[in-house]
């Protein structure tokens, strides 16, 4: 079986783990073994945070909607099946950012989804 040293191929995983450690504190951002377990935690992390992000930006839309519609003697919930019931399709991101932007037309859908 021929011998394998792996100079340049192995210098080179090696470079591009650390450049993804680079910016870490002390030696994980130095040494490749605590800059392998580093990046692949946060790499780990990352993966998981991407997800969570979505979940955490409707939770938000969903709080802005509900402050809103509290103003117009509704709550989150009635204000939603109201405007389902009235046949309108707005997402949560949209009516949030009229909620915060646009008082006016939220008042508007506001008074539909009491009506319906």
């Amino acid at each position: 079986m021929p011998r394998v040293k792996r100079g340049a191929k192995r210098r080179a995983k090696r470079k591009k783990l650390l450049t993804l450690a680079s910016g870490f504190r002390l030696t994980k951002g130095k040494l490749y073994r605590a800059a392998r377990e580093a990046v692949e935690k946060s790499l780990g992390y990352a993966y998981r945070d991407r997800r969570n992000k979505k979940r955490d930006f409707r939770s938000l839309w969903i709080v802005r909607i509900n402050a809103e519609a509290r103003k117009h003697e509704l709550s989150y919930s009635r204000l939603m099946a109201g405007l389902k019931k009235a046949g309108i399709r707005l997402n949560r991101k949209m009516l949030a950012d009229l909620a915060v932007s646009d008082a006016a037309a939220f008042s508007h859908l506001a008074q539909i989804a009491k009506t319906a």
